[in-house]
This record gives C-alpha cells, sequence and structure tokens, in this order.
C-alpha cells in the first residue's frame, strides 16, 4: 500500500534568477508595469519611448527575470560625457521619474539587477521621485548592503488632497463656486466638459491654447509648458498613443463661447490621481475659473471612487485652499556603483545634496 506524500515532503527548488541587458526599450517592460504597484502601472513602454521621442536618448534595459517572468525594468539613457558613465531612467518629471518592479519581486531579484546595473554603469539618477516609492523601497537597502554609495538631495514637499475625507467640499465652499461661476456666465455660454477616450489630439490642441494664453507664456520662455510644441507637448502626444496609457489620463476643459478658458489634466493610476497640470485665461482671472474647474474636476474623481490627489511640488497656496496638506518629499537619487566609484561618490554627497532645494 502506497502512502501519498504531502506537498512539504517535496524539495521546493529555487527558483531561478537572471539579469540581462540589451540596447532600447524591450518589450517585456509592460509585463512588469502590469505587475507593479498599481501606483506605477503608467510606467509602460509607451511612457518611456515618448520621453526618447521628446527628449533624446539612446536607452539600453535592464530585465530581471524570476523562473522565465519578467520582474524588473530599468530603461537608462546615458548622460553627460562617455567616460563617465552616469545614465539616468527617462521618464517625465512629473509625477516622478523611477521604474516598473513586480509586486512580489524577491531579494535576489533586486541583487540580479544591481550587478547588472554595476556592469553597465559608473552611477545611476533615480528620480526625482517620492520618498516611499516602491522601485526604490526595494533597491536602496540591497545597495547600500552591497557597497553602493547612495547619494540624495531634497527636491521638495509634495502636496495630497484626500478627496474622501467627510464633509469635503463644504457646502459654503459649493455655495461661493456658484456665485463665482454665475458671475463667469456674464463672459459668455459655459460649458464644462470631461475628455473621453479617443479625444486626446483635439484635446492637446485645446490645453496648449490655454497654455499660450496664461501666464506661462506671459512670463516665462515657454519651456515648461506641458503641452505647446515649445514645452513638454511631444511628450504627452507620443504617451497617449498607448490605449492603456491613454485611458488613465484625464482633463477637464472649461470654455467660455466655445473657447477653451481653463483646464486641469491629470493621471489617474490605482487609486491615485496625479495632477499634471492645469491652467487658465487671465481674462477671466477675477472668477477664478482655474478654481471653480478644479472643484468640479475633484468632486467627480471623489464620485468615482478615486483616494487621493497628489499635486507634487510647487505653488502650495491654490493647493491648500482646496484642501491639500503637505505629503511625502520628492527627491532625487544617485547611486554609485561599488569600488573606486563608490569612494569617489561619497565625497560628493554633501555636494549632491546642497545642490537641492534645502528651503523647500
Amino acid at each position: 500500500m502506497t502512502k501519498p506524500m504531502l506537498l512539504s515532503d517535496f524539495t521546493r527548488l529555487p527558483s531561478r534568477t537572471r539579469a540581462s541587458v540589451g540596447a532600447g526599450l524591450s518589450g517585456a517592460i509592460d509585463i512588469v508595469a502590469d505587475a507593479a504597484a498599481p501606483s506605477h502601472a503608467f510606467l509602460r513602454y509607451a511612457w518611456y519611448a515618448a520621453a526618447l521621442a521628446a527628449y533624446g536618448g539612446a536607452a539600453r534595459t535592464i530585465m530581471v527575470e524570476e523562473d522565465d517572468l519578467p520582474v524588473i525594468a530599468l530603461p537608462f539613457v546615458r548622460i553627460g560625457p562617455a567616460i563617465a558613465r552616469v545614465a539616468t531612467i527617462p521618464g517625465s518629471y512629473w509625477p516622478f521619474r523611477s521604474f516598473p518592479i513586480h509586486r512580489h519581486a524577491d531579494v535576489p531579484a533586486v541583487d540580479a539587477l544591481l550587478d547588472m546595473l554595476s556592469r553597465s554603469v559608473n552611477a545611476l539618477r533615480i528620480g526625482p521621485v517620492v520618498d516611499g516609492d516602491p522601485a526604490l523601497e526595494a533597491l536602496l537597502p540591497r545597495a547600500r548592503a552591497k557597497g553602493w554609495a547612495v547619494l540624495d538631495r531634497f527636491v521638495a514637499n509634495s502636496f495630497v488632497l484626500d478627496v474622501q475625507q467627510p464633509d469635503w467640499p463644504r457646502g459654503s465652499t459649493l455655495r461661493k463656486n456658484r456665485f463665482h461661476e454665475k458671475h463667469l456666465a456674464e463672459h459668455g455660454a459655459l460649458d464644462w466638459r470631461f475628455v473621453g477616450a479617443g479625444e486626446w489630439d483635439a484635446a492637446f490642441d485645446q490645453l496648449a491654447a490655454v497654455e499660450q494664453k496664461s501666464w506661462i507664456a506671459a512670463r516665462t520662455d515657454g519651456r515648461d509648458a506641458k503641452f505647446t510644441d515649445e514645452g513638454h507637448g511631444g511628450f504627452w502626444r507620443e504617451a497617449a498613443r498607448d490605449p492603456v496609457v491613454a485611458a488613465m489620463l484625464s482633463a477637464a476643459v472649461l470654455s467660455i463661447d466655445g473657447a477653451p478658458a481653463a483646464f486641469s489634466f491629470d493621471l489617474d493610476a490605482g487609486t491615485t490621481r496625479y495632477a499634471i497640470a492645469n491652467s487658465y485665461d487671465p481674462a477671466f482671472a477675477k472668477h477664478s475659473p482655474g478654481k471653480l474647474l478644479s472643484y468640479r474636476n475633484l468632486v467627480r474623481a471623489r464620485a468615482a471612487g478615486l483616494r487621493s490627489v497628489d499635486w507634487g511640488a510647487g505653488d502650495s497656496g491654490y493647493k491648500t485652499t482646496l484642501g491639500a496638506e503637505q505629503g511625502p518629499a520628492l527627491r532625487d537619487w544617485l547611486l554609485v556603483r561599488p569600488g573606486v566609484p563608490a569612494f569617489v561618490g561619497a565625497m560628493f554627497k554633501g555636494r549632491w545634496a546642497a545642490s537641492g532645494n534645502p528651503g523647500g
């Protein structure tokens, strides 16, 4: 008579972990992004490809697999003199520059990434990225343990709004908003519109039209505008060609007599909304069209089940008016490989930190 064997009786073989680096962007980035933290779901092939198309650079990608399943994808581009072998992760400054890592990737996978990275670059810049970033949380302890120099510099504090908090927005706020909307309507017919799938090309034209009337065009050279040809418009148009990324994008547009007068543009990942940009035509500034549109947009986000809105850094005034509070810090990180590079990097730790924004 045979006795059945329990699963615990079998010897469990360790998973096979391997890392490789290849030219260009790997199509497997999307596999990792699909299994990453929901906050990182937009870090897809198209996201990095959009950065290369808009800002240049020749990418390489480190892929880490466990039992042939891709669990880490780290694209990078060289920056500075070739002899320095310094690289950075491509992407948009906001929401953040990071890389996708499988939610269940283990220590051997991270170690394999670091070993391959040390053979590929002398130093890697990651960021700006918020404290608590899942990829960094996995990477930094192992990097320090393996002798990497880890340098960080403070960029700014983020501002976050809990849209599911009770009694938000207050009734008194909504009454004030209705008062301002009534007077804003004296300038023409108001049309509050939310951009749907398949409408992004026309929508980006409208957002750019508002930016060209806004303070950013009047007071700056326009390079920080998000949707104009002179600014970052090329990046967002390219990223939106991926239907998965496009489905994460969200925009609200206020038009007055058919002309766009204000917008809010966001990216929804999991239960978090990243507020990418908002602007308005200063001709209507007296009645706060941008704030009125923001409230409508946020109330809609609340109804859709989103939990938080992350505005990132800068201009805390209107964010706190809307109810946001200070959130995690944004930092730039520099990882310098073990050996002589790490020794030299550690000597410049203070200088790297001082090059940030100590005053917040």
